[in-house]
């Protein structure tokens, strides 16, 4: 498996966007200061993502979702690629009995396939979009979510890098 967080917050960038000829697009922006953070593992050789929307990035929260990581798939050893954040090698870290933590190499997130969860999500439900609230932003971050979830083949696509897969040559 591989593992991200992503924030995602009320703070709205105005991005490339169609408009007929002649025509100058009108895309609101907002300066609003707050964020979510999801946490998110894939399995792509299963087509299967666990993912949790939590206040911070921080080690108490990743012990949450290890945890929950570790209950929904009781039954597998997990080796999960992590990126090198603070909260990932923490002493007060709780890695559960079934979950091996393995670091990718330093400033190389193009290693993580989580990082194609976040750019799908962004690009489908959040490009060039206003949020009246944080809990706006939030369900629809959860119906984003819930998507990709719903759907193996396309999660497979999006992270199923070679370095995840168990190839039998």
């Amino acid at each position: 498996m591989a593992q991200d967080e992503g924030c995602f917050g009320r703070i709205s960038r105005a991005k490339r966007c169609w408009a007929p000829p002649k025509m100058r697009p009108v895309v609101p922006a907002k300066v609003v200061r707050e964020y979510t953070y999801v946490y998110a593992a894939v399995a792509p050789e299963l087509g299967q993502m666990v993912s949790l929307i939590l206040p911070e990035a921080s080690t108490a929260m990743m012990n949450l979702f290890l945890e929950e990581v570790s209950q929904t798939f009781p039954a597998h050893f997990i080796v999960m690629q992590v990126d090198g954040a603070g909260w990932h090698h923490a002493h007060d870290l709780v890695v559960p009995e079934n979950i091996r933590l393995i670091k990718q190499p330093p400033y190389s997130p193009e290693a993580n396939p989580v990082e194609h969860v976040w750019d799908e999500l962004r690009e489908k439900y959040f490009h060039n979009r206003l949020f009246p609230s944080l809990q706006a932003l939030i369900d629809v971050l959860c119906h984003g979510l819930n998507v990709l979830t719903a759907d193996p083949e396309r999660l497979c696509s999006l992270t199923g890098f070679p370095h995840l897969l168990n190839v039998n040559p």
